[in-house]
């Protein structure tokens, strides 16, 4: 053997020898090294098993709750969502609406101009000796205001003439009569009769003439026919309640005769069936008994209060919408305040005209609103004076709430289920145990109320907190300020 082999046996041997004295050595001690060992693999094995139960609980999670975000979401405690008032029915599912955006005039009634009042006028001129109607008391057409007795000489004159044609009329048909007995007979020829036939027609035509004199002078057709039947001058005049038309507003005096109306007390019966119409009312008094009066003078004034107007004063800008209303006709709402400040709402009232004139100091200008009227309460004497209240009264001040702009199947909420943060508007979901923030966008808000854009930022059937959204969105922010994020591990 030569020394390089000889030199590599040796270091093998020594190998050897080396890891029998270190395998020795570790043999012996093995109750020192061999436990910490153990530990060291269990410490590793248990944190395997707690990341693996971390990351199955997040998949958990993230699967019960669809689209949630930890950054945009909260978890209420039953007590905190009592505090800001979540109750069970503040979280209902929302559903498509139509929303009709309003706005207020200040309004008061007035009357209608033309229709409301009728003014009584003496026909002619003589002294007043009936009255038989109190201020205040409600009449019915054809119903005896006044008796007045004539002492004007034109009238008494048109009369006295209608009575002398009258007169010569019948002794020109009695004349008539003779002749044509006599003609028959062959003893007078029939140019004479001829003659008188025409002179019988030129009185009638005198009569006619006089009979429209009468008329004109305040005569009723009655009353010239009585003037014909009993052959005597009208020495007194009645003054009835006239007849108002609904279509036209025609006023005509009744064509009857000449009498008191009875004012009997109506029965139970009579007095359900009362009708609104034409009820008039004895607003002014202006005479009394034994006063003179001319042809013309003002005896009384009549109001009927069954149709009315709201006068509304609204501003120059608005014209557009009101225009926009009127042409869509869209139902107004007028807010009357009664007792205690209890509100009362009528419905269903129409525009009828805007006014063509804009103050020049206020610039406003008038709009007015149809308003029909029925009787409230009804009172009737033992002496038959009948009196009514009316529901509306010229001179009450209301509130118009007019619609001007109408939106349709979009998600109407209470401003409560809205929070603001600079341009952005959001909502707050229920989504299981914790609220998701959602963006929506506001088409119109209100004091009220907020009309969501159907846009699929939120759906029909979604759970929406209807209020404490401010709330809620001040929580979400001390959120995401405040301590770490559970699931982002532990903080030391």
């Amino acid at each position: 053997m030569n020394n390089s082999t000889l030199t590599q046996n040796w270091k093998r041997i020594l190998s050897l020898v080396v890891l029998i004295l270190v395998g020795f050595l570790l043999w012996n001690s093995q109750q020192q090294w061999l436990p910490a060992i153990k530990n060291g693999l269990e410490n590793n094995q248990t944190k395997n098993e707690k990341s693996a139960d971390s990351h199955a609980d997040e998949d958990s999670h993230n699967h019960d709750h669809s689209g949630h975000d930890e950054t945009s979401s909260l978890e209420l405690s039953d007590q905190a969502r009592k505090n800001i008032g979540l109750t069970s029915d503040k979280l209902i599912p929302v559903k498509l609406q139509s929303f009709t955006r309003t706005i207020s005039i200040p309004a008061i009634v007035v009357e209608r101009p033309g229709k409301t009042r009728v003014t009584i006028v003496a026909p002619m001129t003589g002294i007043v000796t009936n009255v038989n109607v109190i201020a205040g008391e409600a009449v019915q057409p054809g119903r005896e205001l006044f008796k007045i007795r004539l002492t004007h000489e034109d009238l008494v004159q048109a009369q006295t003439a209608f009575l002398k044609t009258l007169g010569e009329l019948d002794v020109e048909n009695k004349e008539i009569a003779r002749i044509r007995k006599i003609t028959n007979q062959g003893v007078i020829a029939g140019k004479v009769l001829l003659e008188r036939e025409y002179a019988k027609e030129k009185l009638e035509a005198i009569l006619k003439a006089q009979r429209e004199a009468l008329l004109l002078h305040g005569f009723s057709n009655a009353q010239v026919d009585q003037i014909v039947k009993t052959r005597h001058l009208i020495k007194s005049h009645q003054i009835y309640v006239p007849i108002l038309h609904d279509q036209s507003g025609e006023v005509q005096l009744p064509n009857q005769k000449i009498r008191r109306i009875s004012v009997n007390p109506p029965s139970k019966k009579d007095k359900s069936s009362v009708s609104t119409k034409s009820q008039f009312i004895v607003q002014a008094l202006n005479v009394s008994k034994g006063d003179f009066v001319q042809a013309g003078d003002t005896l009384c004034v009549l109001a009927d209060y069954s149709d009315l107007y709201l006068k509304g004063q609204a501003f120059e800008q608005e014209e557009a919408e009101l225009t926009r209303c009127m042409v869509n006709q869209w139902s107004v709402e007028a807010i009357q305040e009664g007792k205690d400040k209890e509100k009362k709402q009528i419905n269903n009232l129409k525009i009828s005209y805007l006014d063509n004139k804009i103050e020049t100091d206020a610039r406003t200008f008038s709009v007015f609103v149809n308003l029909p009227n029925q009787i409230e309460h009804e009172n009737i004497r033992d002496n038959g004076n009948r009196f009514i209240t009316w529901q509306f009264k010229p001179g009450q001040r209301m509130r118009l709430r007019v619609p001007v702009e109408e939106w349709k199947k979009e998600i109407v909420l209470p401003v409560e289920a809205v929070a603001s943060e600079g341009a952005e508007h959001f909502v707050f979901q229920e989504n299981g145990d914790h609220f998701d923030r959602r963006p929506v966008h506001i088409l119109y808000q209100d004091q009220l109320w907020a009309v969501i854009q159907n846009d699929g930022s939120i759906f029909p059937g979604d759970k929406i907190a209807l209020a404490g959204a401010h709330q809620l969105q001040m929580a979400l922010k001390n959120k995401a300020g405040g301590g770490a994020d559970p699931h982002a591990g532990h903080s030391h």
